[in-house]
Parts: structure tokens; sequence; C-alpha cells
């Protein structure tokens, strides 16, 4: 594949430099430009359409897409038919793992492929992705997060494609109404009153922002793009580490709390021991099957810290669609990105895949808005943000957190933990 404009320049001058004290300098120079001026040849024919020409495209996606993604490109070739002889294949690649695969060899990877939106700035910055071009248009039709989540100071880099990753609070209708769910007080208090329980995952760190993310304590990605900063063991404020930290010791108290993955809330909620849970939209249909009628879902609730009441925040994340800035077809390729990013195909992603939409007009469909678990996902997101961390944030928090669901059975000093916390997240 041929990577555009700005590699080769760079090459011809690095190439200009090494050889110009050589008696051929003016040839060589010229020899230099001549192929600078072929190479750009040939990417510009990859960026433009070309009529009656092979094209042949790979597409990566979630082994869980696979039938989707060919449903979606065989109606591509159909709207396209004529223009051009299409080759389309599909490579099972998940979201999580794009990243490294594609850094791995960008010339060998795929055309199209779907990533999560924490990969952005990595792929940006190595140069696997360049800007959209249409993206006035791109932007007019997508939820105003998903657009940032696709963005790179305010440059549009991929296609949004859904705005579901993240968490809410599923619940049982027989237990707990509306009310009850405001408050993960009055949550607990019933689950004890009906000897039932909550869940939530405190090994994730993941989840473990939630305490954490409205209180004016921060944590973020450093100008670096590697290492973090962080104020979680902050001793001033309104809200200090050690009140956070109290608070979830607190619930954990409580013999109606169950710190467990998945899999521990799923069983619970088969067998009738546990009325609530802090998950996502990937449970959903396993929560319908379940619970039926009694299914409920809602914005997470608020939590008892410092003497008021906390709203829970929450990580946000949206998959994307990027094209490879390395695919010798890049025309046809955005071409079909688009095409897997638009609104029909959002909706059709949403009806056999059930996820939430990034598309404005999708989201507001009927049928995404009856979705308990969508509709939840949108009312939390105005205590959301962005996941823009380093890596060292995961293992200090649920080092932290798995402490304090086990209720400090040691009883370290909470500011000793916290400051160990968050040395081990600001680490460089």
């Amino acid at each position: 594949m041929s990577k555009r404009t700005g590699m080769f320049f760079v090459t011809a001058v690095l190439a200009a430099l090494l050889f110009g004290c050589a008696g051929a300098k003016e040839d060589r120079v010229a020899d230099s430009d001549t192929g600078l001026q072929n190479r750009d040849e040939n990417m510009d024919e990859a960026k433009t359409l070309q009529s009656n020409e092979d094209v042949e495209l790979v597409v990566w996606g979630a082994e869980e897409d696979q039938v989707l993604l060919q449903q979606i490109t065989e109606s591509f070739q159909e709207e396209y038919k004529g223009q051009a002889n299409f080759n389309i294949t599909f490579a099972a690649q998940s979201e999580a793992g794009c990243k490294d695969a594609l850094l791995a060899d960008l010339e060998a990877g795929a055309d199209v492929f779907a990533f999560a939106d924490d990969q952005l700035n990595a792929l940006v910055a190595a140069g696997a992705l360049e800007p959209v071009e249409n993206a006035d248009r791109i932007n007019s039709e997508n939820l105003s997060g998903a657009i940032e989540a696709a963005s790179v100071e305010d440059v549009l880099y991929a296609y949004p494609l859904t705005a579901d990753n993240g968490y809410f609070l599923y619940y049982n209708k027989q237990y707990l109404k509306e009310e009850d769910v405001k408050t993960f007080d009055r949550i607990l208090q019933i689950a004890e009153e009906n000897q039932k329980r909550i869940t939530m995952d405190w090994s994730s760190a993941w989840y473990v922002y939630a305490f954490f993310g409205n209180t004016g304590l921060e944590v973020g990605l450093n100008d670096d793009g590697i290492t973090n900063y962080c104020t979680w063991n902050g001793t001033d404020g309104d809200i200090k580490g050690e009140d956070v930290a109290s608070a979830m010791l607190s619930i954990a108290d409580s013999p109606a709390f169950l710190s467990t993955e998945e899999s521990g809330f799923l069983a619970g909620i088969l067998d009738g021991s546990v009325i609530a849970g802090v998950s996502g939209i990937w449970n959903e249909v396993a929560m319908k099957d379940a619970l039926g009628p009694d299914y409920g879902a809602a914005r997470l609730p608020s939590y008892t810290c410092a003497g008021r009441q906390i709203q829970m925040a929450s990580f946000s994340g949206y998959k994307l669609i990027g094209v490879n800035a390395y695919s010798r077809q890049y025309a046809w390729a955005s071409r079909l990105a688009e095409w897997i990013s638009n609104e029909e195909n959002q909706q059709l992603r949403f009806e056999m895949r059930g996820q939430g939409p990034a598309n404005t007009k999708a989201a507001a469909s009927a049928s995404v808005q009856n979705s308990p678990a969508i509709t939840a996902l949108l009312e939390q997101s105005e205590f959301s943000c962005l996941q823009r961390i380093g890596s060292n944030f995961w293992d200090p928090v649920s080092v932290f957190a798995t402490n304090m669901a086990a209720g400090n059975p040691e009883g370290k000093e909470l500011q000793e933990q916290l400051d160990i916390m968050v040395e081990g997240i600001t680490a460089p």
C-alpha cells in the first residue's frame, strides 16, 4: 500500500540531504523529484474513484458483527453496482485490539476497520488515519459526544458508529420503583429488607470512576499522551479523597452489596438473588429474557459522600469506523466507511445487534427510544466523560477499590492507600 504525500516529501528531502555532497547531486535531486511525482500520482489515483476498476477491500469488525457487516457490504455493492468490480472480504478483529493489530503492520492492515474511541489518538499519531474529507456533514449528522470522540484537536479522523459503550443501572421492577433507584442508599435498603443484593464490579477501575467523577477530584491524560495526572487523594476542597473512600466503605459494609464481575451479576439476576446491578448495553438481551416485564434500566444513582448526595459519574465510550491511510483503494474505502456508519445502517445495527446509534436521527427513532437501556445510557451521558487515560490507571485503582470492597480488612489508613493509588496512576 502507499502512504500519502507527507511521508514521501520527508523521504525525498532526506534523500537530497544524504546525497547532496556527491558529484551527481543535481541528477539525484531530479530523480527524487520524479519519484515523488510518480508516488503522488499513485496516491491521487487511490483518492479518486475510477470507473469499472477492480476494488478489493478488507473490513475488520467484531466477530459478532459478521452477519451484519455482510448484509451492509452487500447493500453497498448493490448501491454502486456498475461503478466498480468489488471484492469485499471480512476478517474478525475485536474493536478493543484493533489498534495493536493495525499498527503491527499498517500496510498489511484492513482498509476499513471498527475500533474503540480511546485508540484514536494513537492511530492518528502513527499516521494510520487522515482527516475525514466531508467532516462538516458527518459532524451535523451525529451526536456531539460521538464527534468529540472521533476528533483530535477538533479535526474529525473517523466516522462515528455507536454511542453505547458506557454503564448504567439495571434493576428488577418487582422490588424497585423508579423513585427508589435514584439513590444508592434506597436501593441498598430495599435489597437488605428483601435479603437481596445489588452488584457492581469494583475490581474494574472503569466502574470505580463512578465514585470520583463528580466530586471535583480529577484524573486524566497529560499532554504527552502517555502519563496521567490525578488528584483522587486530594485533601483540600469540599470533597476529599478520604470522603470518597469512606463512602465506598459504607456501601461495602451493607450485606446487600456485592462486588462481582459480569458473570456474577448475571448469575444473580437469573437465580433471583440480585435485584439491581451496574452494567452496560451488552446485557440488555439477557436482562429482558431473565426479567421479562420486570426489567428496568435507569441512569446511575446518587450516593452519600461527605454528608451530601453525589450523582455517580461514568466513562463514556464510542465505536468508530476508520479508513487506513495506507489503503490502495482509499476513495472506495472512505465511501464504504461512510456507508457502514450512515443512518440506515446504524439503525440496522441497533435492530440486529442492539447497539446504540451515534447518528442523531437513528438515535431519535421510536425503536431506539423504546429501549430502556439506551434511554438510561442517554440519561447517564450528562454525567459521563470520554475515557482518556494512560495505561497506569487501571491496576492501582483496582487494588485500592478491591480493598474497599473487602471492607479494608487490615485497617490501613485511607489517606495512605489513596496516596499509593495516585502514585501508581501518575507513575511515568
